[in-house]
């Protein structure tokens, strides 16, 4: 017997609503995308391992930065049509203090990006070598020209979907590893709402807030966002978009170090592929599978993602016009790949390049956190839509705290470099 029509127009109403509502993400979802990687994976595994749920807040604590973060860029992107690199560009007619803010972030940008897409690629191949037993250095050149495949498709919204659903899969299986774990639910509340920096543990708090407040991010959500949006009417739908994603992504951070204090606090870890040995009591046989599904979605979507930060950072920077679509996005997108394969297939970990690349962090972190509330007071790029009293102290509070982790960061850095 066939459902009524009224019956079945309202099945069609909720539907088209709920396509409509699934519409709106985009832009936040490859912000989430790309801070959810390996070096997150690992992180967050390492951090619950040896403080169990103790530095919790710092989770918390970045997502909030990072969501005070990516909302002005999202409303930078969407009332200027013009990226971050187009409005700092633009931000100083000095020329020293002009090209000077131009090379730091071309220079900056382009090297990280550089430096950590060979770590992307092994930790994306970390899950299906375990599965398979083919070494790392194999599968990871492989991913890496599928990425490559997908960039210069030169299709934005093939990219994000794409991103989407690798968000989709990391939540899934991370959450549900950590609802099969069976956490403490009294001190997994106390670890995320009362701050506490346990012995030997800044160095990790730091790392957790490093993981998610990634400056490259910054530039891929201002030039996504105009690329999705392009009217003041659809702020409200952007500020959804990046609240709601990036608290998923803080939520699969979460999920992933609430698991390790489960199960393994107190064990030396080494990489977060260890992770599936410790939960083969608790998940049996399909340990492995989740933990290797875990890491391919969180490694291919970082992967993806760094390319991706460099091309859209020049593109602003430079004013290119075309986004994907244009040659010398795809040249950025395409170089920075192949200097990932080259690398992973050579087993090659280049430690002073990453540490040359924290370096250049370390100086760029607060810098760009600066640099975004000096854009985002212009009343000449942004009229009515510059940043609230409130959104001012809070982005304050943000890019001190941003200082001190780049300062520290630099500090770090050159210290092992020079030890």
């Amino acid at each position: 017997m066939s459902q009524p029509l009224e019956e079945q127009q309202i099945e069609l109403s909720l539907k088209d609503k709920l396509i409509k509502k699934l519409k709106i993400f985009g832009p936040g979802a490859i912000v989430t995308a790309s801070f959810i990687g390996p070096g997150t994976v690992t992180t967050a595994t390492r951090a619950g391992a040896s403080f169990g749920y103790a530095i919790l807040w710092s989770v918390l604590f970045s997502v909030i930065t990072t969501i005070v973060l990516q909302l002005m860029m999202s409303r930078l992107g969407i009332i200027t049509q013009k990226g971050l690199g187009e409005a700092i560009r633009e931000q100083f007619s000095h020329p020293l203090l002009k090209y000077g803010a131009i090379w730091l972030v071309t220079i900056s940008i382009s090297a990280g990006c550089a430096a950590y897409i060979s770590g992307d690629l092994l930790g994306t191949s970390l899950g299906l070598s375990s599965l398979t037993g083919f070494p790392e250095h194999l599968i990871a050149p492989i991913i890496g020209v599928i990425i490559l495949l997908f960039g210069l498709s030169g299709s934005y919204k093939f990219i994000e979907k794409i991103m989407i659903i690798l968000v989709f899969v990391m939540g899934i299986t991370f959450i549900t590893t950590m609802v099969v774990a069976k956490p403490d639910l009294g001190e997994m509340f106390k670890g995320a709402f009362v701050p506490g920096i346990p012995k030997g543990s800044i160095i990790m708090v730091i790392a957790m807030i490093g993981t998610t407040v990634v400056p490259y991010n910054f530039f891929i959500h201002a030039s996504s966002a105009h690329e999705k949006w392009t009217d003041p009417a659809h702020l409200k739908a952007a500020r959804w978009d990046t609240i709601i994603s990036i608290s998923v992504g803080g939520l699969i951070t979460a999920a992933i170090l609430i698991t390790a204090a489960t199960m393994i606090r107190g064990v030396d870890v080494r990489s977060a592929a260890e992770l599936s040995l410790q939960l083969e009591p608790l998940l049996g046989s399909w340990a492995k599978q989740f933990t290797a599904i875990g890491l391919f979605a969180a490694g291919f979507s970082s992967a993806t993602a760094s390319p991706l930060g460099a091309a859209m950072t020049l593109g602003s920077v430079f004013k290119w016009e075309g986004g994907f679509k244009d040659k010398r996005f795809k040249i950025v997108f395409a170089v920075i790949i192949v200097i990932g394969i080259i690398t992973s297939a050579l087993g090659f970990e280049p430690m002073d390049v990453l540490l040359f690349a924290q370096a250049l962090n370390g100086i760029l972190l607060p810098a760009i956190a600066i640099l975004v509330l000096i854009v985002m007071n212009n009343k000449s790029r942004l009229g009515k839509y510059v940043n609230s009293l409130k959104m001012n102290i809070v982005g304050g509070v943000v890019a001190l705290v941003c200082t001190g982790l780049g300062l520290y960061s630099l500090i770090d850095a050159l210290q092992a470099f020079f030890s």
